[in-house]
């Protein structure tokens, strides 16, 4: 049996989620050896109007599809994504092209009754263009559902659309077990010969695509729509490949008036579909001319204008809210069928005011309610006071991090407990949580680990929330994240605009995937999170990070000397990175030290602190690591840590 191959990757856009099912259902059926449906949302921002201002309907747009995850089969991999554009054919194209897709499934509306006028879409302008442009096939779907398919009919005349269309119809008919008619329509009154020979070539076709499993039809009729749609009333689904012959045809150019006409009048489901088509020369001389009338200036300046119209973009697409992910049962189920373990980690120096509830809460709501962490580990950093045991009481493995990997000595600093936590846990999921947190909630995890669990795509997510300060025992609203907006933002604008689209770069709350966290390098102190943004941003590119809006964040607020020692350390970790990716000594002394003048009525000191941030290399250099790495591939998984031990 010879066969022209089914798809593997297959997209389908979704105007309505809601009535997916059916094409969910189909494209599942076409992946019969395994592969990937990917359900695509657009956003369409008019021009003149900024892509990010798309991103809260990005948000409504991923709600919607979360919904085709109820009735996608199991064992069918599906993924979302959601594109912000101006055209919506244009976002389509596009992403069929990244993802490398060998199908685009629509569903169409139809039209309601009367004859297409020559200036109106054949489908529609959306469905047309996207024919015409796509680098796929290409199936629309006239949807009259697909519930109980028992017999499928395809109507063939030949050509690759026939092939395609019969290669489709068996995989439908062996995907639903039914009947697959491979039909043919002779004019009527035909000799007995030429029916002969119609009938043995039919079945020789069918034969070639389907083995034994279909039964040949010859019909006879003048008209051959007409005999099409009767032959369909015994059928629940057809299958029909494209006819016309050019895309200039004067009516029904894109797959020839027949398709439409069948799809127009059968009362059960229709799929039409059209195999990728070439560029013709004329096609190739044309993109060469217009290609040649780019000057290099005009170039370099679209270059320019590309990484705001990007960030823009990926504002859109990438900014998500923590409710998008609270239903935690659907979190555990995209967890198991991704096959990742989840590791939870939660910094600590002298947090005895508050790490009993988050322990608490973070091991009885994603632990023991719902399997969603593998772990949860306090790293701590030589606290004085009753931290440790506290944490320990509630349920956390606790470590100290001057006890990891003890032959690399230690380094004071937050930065040099995240580093050393690659290497106490084990998840291929890694999430951190700040611990001077008063109102913390589950979401402080569940929120930056959603998009992870979602979006392949994205390796590494950042939380961002109002801020307000306390002072006293008054909240005042606003004010936080003083060092985001005075010392960190400006420095992303002017050297790493790429990243301007984070709304706190610094915040405490993060979660990245093990296999891009193993691979850089971390600041010991203050500058671990903006060395996290830069050095990731090599990595992944823009379209690999994500932030999650995790509403409002009560915590401990540094006085004003500390800000400014944090600013320090911040902008070396900068200036650092701008030397090494422009392989230039900038500036010939990077001062590490940092003068803090003194004033009293009696006394002017100057008090002189050394605030340079170490740097620890990429975990996955360390031999321990590698070691305890190729150990774990082959252990059990970590065991659930013991309630609190009661009396």
């Amino acid at each position: 049996m010879s066969r022209r191959g089914l798809p593997t990757r297959i997209l389908i856009p979704l105007a309505n989620p809601r009535t997916a099912a059916d094409l969910v259902r189909i494209g599942a059926a076409l992946l019969e050896h395994g592969g990937l449906l990917i359900a695509l949302g657009i956003v369409e921002v008019p021009e003149g109007m900024p892509l990010s201002e798309g991103a809260t309907r990005a948000r409504q747009a991923r709600r919607l599809l979360q919904r085709v995850l109820e009735f996608t089969p199991a064992g069918v991999e599906l993924r979302t994504i959601v594109r912000i554009g101006r055209r919506a054919a244009e976002g389509i194209v596009e992403v069929a092209a990244e993802e490398e897709t060998d199908l685009v499934i629509f569903g169409w509306g139809g039209r309601v009754g009367g004859r297409r006028p020559a200036s109106e879409a054949i489908f529609s302008p959306t469905i047309d263009e996207v024919v015409r442009d796509a680098p796929c096939d290409i199936a629309v779907v006239k949807q009259r559902g697909v519930d109980r398919v028992s017999r499928v009919l395809t109507a063939v005349r030949g050509g690759p659309h026939a092939e395609l269309a019969l290669d489709f119809a068996d995989a439908l008919g062996r995907s639903f077990d039914a009947q697959v008619a491979v039909l043919h329509v002779l004019p009527p009154d035909v000799s007995p010969l030429v029916r002969s020979r119609a009938e043995r070539a039919l079945a020789a076709f069918a034969r070639q695509h389907t083995g034994d499993r279909s039964t040949p039809l010859i019909v006879e009729g003048d008209d051959v729509a007409a005999a099409i749609v009767r032959e369909a009333d015994a059928s629940q689904l057809v299958v029909m490949g494209a006819t016309a012959a050019a895309a200039d045809a004067p009516d029904g150019g894109l797959f020839g008036p027949l398709p439409e006409r069948v799809a127009q009048q059968a009362r059960s489901t229709v799929i039409v579909v059209k195999t990728r088509e070439q560029p013709t020369r004329s096609v190739f001389e044309r993109r060469a001319e217009q290609a040649e009338t780019l000057e290099a200036a005009d170039r370099a300046a679209e270059i320019g204008r590309s990484i705001p119209a990007r960030v823009e973009r990926w504002f859109a697409e990438s900014s998500f809210h923590h409710s998008e992910f609270s239903d935690l049962a659907r979190l555990v189920r995209l967890k198991e069928r991704r096959g990742v373990t989840i590791s939870a980690v939660l910094p600590t120096l002298n947090e005895a005011a508050t790490i009993g509830p988050i322990v608490r809460r973070a091991r009885t709501e994603l632990m023991e309610k719902v399997p969603l962490l593998d772990e949860l580990v306090v790293i701590d950093s030589d606290s004085t006071d009753d931290t440790l045991a506290i944490a320990e009481s509630e349920g956390a493995r606790v470590v100290r991090h001057v006890d990891i990997l003890p032959r690399y000595g230690s380094y004071r600093g937050k930065g040099e407990a995240l580093w050393k936590s690659l290497y106490e846990t084990t998840g291929d999921l890694v999430a951190w949580s700040d611990t001077d947190i008063q109102d913390w909630h589950p979401r402080f995890f569940y929120g930056t680990l959603g998009p992870l669990l979602t979006e392949p795509r994205v390796g590494y997510v950042k939380a961002h929330y109002q801020r307000p300060i306390v002072e006293g025992t008054t909240l005042k609203e606003g004010g936080g994240g003083r060092v985001t907006e005075l010392v960190a933002r400006p420095l992303i604008n002017l050297f790493f605009p790429e990243l301007s689209g984070y709304i706190q770069p610094l915040s405490g709350e993060y979660a990245g995937r093990r296999e891009h966290l193993e691979q850089i390098p971390f600041f010991t102190g203050y500058a671990v999170e903006i060395g996290h943004l830069i050095d990731l941003a090599e990595r992944l590119g823009l379209a690999g990070f994500g932030q999650v809006d995790l509403d409002i964040r009560v915590h401990r607020n540094q006085e004003l000397e500390g800000l400014s020692r944090m600013s320090f350390v911040i902008i070396q970790a900068v200036m650092k990175r701008l030397q090494e990716r422009h392989r230039a000594r900038l500036f010939p002394e990077l001062g590490s030290t940092m003068k803090l003048p003194r004033s009293t009525p009696n006394r002017l000191s100057l008090e002189v602190i050394d605030l340079a941030d170490q740097e620890r290399p990429p975990m996955v250099r360390i031999p321990e690591y590698a070691e305890r790495r190729r150990a774990s591939a082959t252990s059990v998984a970590p065991a659930i840590p013991a309630s609190p031990r009661s009396g």
